[in-house]
């Protein structure tokens, strides 16, 4: 028997797997597809709790902070290149509107000019308006990320879990595995368990050559991530479509259009490919962390912030299975807030 099932094998639920085995816990992550399959596998790999910040959510400010300050020790724990890098964000206003939408974000700081900008990036477009930096904001591979936690746990791909209780898993062919705890961390899918969750679609474009930046850049439509090894992702849009993981020309055309309006050099690039995923997104898009009804644990809802969030989720549920309380920060997403009456 395992001290703790995960059911879903994405960064969250690969994450916190990983943790609670360094706290000594015997687990196991049941995947029904490959680890790392769905969102994990499309995301950019922001990590951006200044840019990511939208009006009215104040705790999610010191959660992500929280878990951008683990990430240096979280990324040199597992001892492969993830492709962690502090490169900072830049966000830019290609017109008056634009500027004036920026200026109202919760994370802004100081203004910087057209020029300051295009100092700072010289390949920016000159509709460039202004700009905010935020130095601290840093990316991350995910493939990579995943990848490398795959390599830590033991993953059991292909492996559909139907039904869940506190301490056991019914699986779609009918075998059933009985845990100290099970935590639910399947993503868009944990809706099978009864949590409130859907999924939100996003597309994203990946592309390949001479960096068009030094750090991510974004403006209102569209963010650019580029990577040491080459790689530039587009993306993200956010679609409310149910389980629909179509590529669309519209939305791609849309991402080329607006990166290409922020960084010219972006049509002199390789298109490498284009993948559409499912985010999962809670009734207020922030996400559930801790015991839900009938006392199984979940991590899901994280929206467009997976990557971000893996460090803390995987603290703060690696924490409940052995009987500490949680970081402070953790506690505005405990899962009550959602609990049926």
């Amino acid at each position: 028997m395992f001290d703790a099932v995960f059911v879903g094998g994405g960064v969250i639920g690969l994450s916190c797997a990983w943790r609670a085995a360094e706290r000594g816990l015997d687990v196991c992550v049941l995947e029904r597809d490959a680890a790392g399959s769905g969102a994990s596998r499309v995301a950019a790999g922001i990590l951006a709790p200044d840019s990511e910040a939208e009006p009215g959510h104040d705790p999610f400010v010191p959660l992500a902070q929280r878990s951008l300050d683990l990430y240096p020790e979280f990324a040199a724990a597992l001892g492969a290149d993830v492709g962690f890098w502090p490169c900072g964000m830049l966000s830019v206003a290609l017109d008056t509107d634009e500027a004036e939408v920026l200026r109202r974000e919760p994370g802004f700081t100081s203004w910087l000019t057209a020029s300051e900008c295009r100092r700072l990036e010289p390949g920016l477009s000159p509709l460039v308006a202004g700009g905010w930096l935020s130095e601290q904001e840093a990316s991350v591979d995910p493939r990579r990320l995943v990848a490398a936690l795959a390599d830590r746990v033991d993953v059991r791909e292909g492996s559909e879990v139907v039904a869940v209780t506190r301490d056991s898993v019914t699986l779609a062919n009918g075998e059933s595995i009985v845990a100290g705890r099970v935590v639910v961390t399947a993503g868009a899918w944990s809706g099978f368990a009864g949590v409130p969750v859907r999924p939100v679609k996003g597309q994203v474009v990946r592309l390949r050559g001479e960096r068009p930046a030094e750090r991510m850049v974004r403006s209102e439509h569209v963010y650019v991530v580029p990577r040491r090894n080459g790689e530039v992702v587009l993306g993200a849009t956010v679609e409310e479509r149910g389980f629909d993981t179509t590529v669309t020309a519209g939305a791609v055309h849309e991402l080329l259009r607006e990166g290409y309006r922020m960084l010219p050099e972006l049509a002199e690039l390789e298109l490498v490919d284009v993948t559409a995923g499912l985010r999962p997104g809670s009734p207020d898009n922030g996400p559930l962390l801790g015991e839900w009804e009938d006392g199984v644990l979940v991590a899901t809802g994280h929206y467009r912030n997976g990557i971000l969030l893996a460090p803390v989720t995987a603290e703060t549920i690696a924490a409940l299975l052995v009987g500490d309380a949680p970081h402070d920060v953790a506690l505005p997403f405990a899962p009550e807030r959602f609990a049926r009456v």
